[in-house]
């Protein structure tokens, strides 16, 4: 339970404020509350806690409910104080915080799913309950009467949900690598679009509702940067993870994006450049470089008498080249490539060392982190992690 304290260092990094312990079973999700020194927890052991920071320096639950299943998802709302629980079970339960944070009060229970509930939103605006669930299903419920307004079959389960109050967009990532927009009504939706950019599922998404970009994250370890704004279809491609990407969250007044993945990377991300849309694939029967035939080309092989050699693709012009004409690597940051990727030999030879500067800035958590949340009024970071612990960071040193 110790809390651990460190003075701001003078190298730029996150600051670790605090270490929340004592659970069971892996948190599945938490939230800072906002103005309070205090942290709401729900986990796999079944509880809903509310952490206090005391005098002593240490967080220590002033709230230990345990519900009847395994708590899967949570949204908190501080202008209300509600929090909005999803279970295994299917159910969203709903609580009112006491105003001391020292007692939850239970509110409405929505039998919302027929599998367990992946992801919970309140939209306080709509007075609306958004909710996914492992039954491969999409809804949203009136907070007010308690009834289903709408639903939605997905392709998959869903593990990303985002909802824009403005246009009443709903943002459904799920576990084919998909990502669908629907335009809700009151008791509607309609299909608007979809992306397909992953090759894993999609695990986190995070919205910016003024520059209009969606960023998705997955466990094939890449994200993705989607502009739904001006320049409808545009996706940028941002590669800074050795696993699965677990959370986003993204600081509009330094155009920041923050992501955490399962490697235990905290990953700074400065989205306030001109970043560089990573080119198609190119298909070819042989090296677009020096014309030797890939090994599935059997005719070239044939008249050339050469053995086919395996196909490539340079990461900078999407050429399909061989391995002798790609023989170098190299970071290209503005296209999202912080690590060193294959390119052909003739890109190598014209990406400037300008070009090679880095973009982002790499923390190590020292933990496998599976959520995170971001509170942008103090600039503090949580992070849970498959260790049973959740760690409170400042991240002013690095976000500014």
């Amino acid at each position: 339970m110790a809390a651990e304290i460190h003075p701001r260092p003078q190298t730029r990094k996150p600051v670790l404020l605090s270490k929340i312990e004592g659970f069971q079973d892996v948190v599945n999700t938490a939230v800072i509350i906002p103005k309070e020194d205090g942290v709401i927890s729900v986990s796999q052991d079944r509880t809903i806690r509310v952490w206090l920071k005391r005098d002593s320096g240490q967080y220590w639950p002033s709230v230990f409910h345990t519900m009847p299943v395994a708590c899967s998802c949570m949204s908190f709302n501080p202008e209300t104080r509600r929090i909005s629980v999803g279970l295994e079970n299917g159910t969203v339960s709903e609580f009112v915080l006491s105003e001391d944070y020292n007692q939850m009060i239970p509110a409405r229970t929505y039998q919302a799913h027929q599998g367990g509930v992946t992801v919970v939103l309140f939209v306080l605006e709509m007075e609306w309950i958004l909710s996914t669930g492992q039954d491969k299903s999409f809804t949203w419920h009136c907070s007010e009467s308690g009834q289903q307004l709408g639903t939605y079959r997905t392709t998959a389960w869903v593990s990303g949900l985002q909802f824009d109050v403005e246009t009443r967009h709903a943002f459904v990532g799920d576990h084919s690598g998909q990502v669908t927009i629907l335009k809700l009504e009151q008791d509607n939706c309609s299909l608007v679009t979809t992306f397909k950019g992953h090759t894993g599922n999609v695990t986190a998404l995070c919205w910016d509702p003024v520059q209009r970009v969606l960023f998705s994250g997955s466990s094939d370890h890449s994200i993705i940067m989607w502009d739904i704004g001006g320049r409808k279809g545009t996706a940028i491609e941002l590669q800074g993870h050795n696993d699965k990407v677990q959370g986003l969250c993204y600081a509009p007044h330094t155009r920041q994006l923050i992501s955490c993945g399962s490697d235990g990377g905290i990953v700074i991300w400065n989205m306030d450049v001109t970043r560089q849309e990573t080119p198609e694939w190119l298909d070819s029967d042989s090296c677009q470089k020096c014309e030797q035939p890939f090994f599935w080309n059997f005719k070239q092989m044939w008249d050339s008498k050469k053995i086919g050699l395996r196909q490539h693709h340079c990461r900078k012009c999407g050429q399909a080249v061989c391995g002798k004409c790609s023989s170098k690597r190299s970071t290209i940051p503005l296209m999202g490539f912080e690590f060193e990727v294959r390119v052909c030999d003739s890109c190598h030879d014209s990406i400037t060392d300008e070009e090679r500067a880095p973009t982002a800035t790499f923390h190590d958590s020292k933990h496998s982190i599976t959520h995170m949340q971001y509170e942008p009024t103090r600039g503090w970071l949580l992070t849970s992690g498959t260790d049973k612990i959740i760690k409170l960071w400042d991240m002013t040193p690095v976000v500014s």
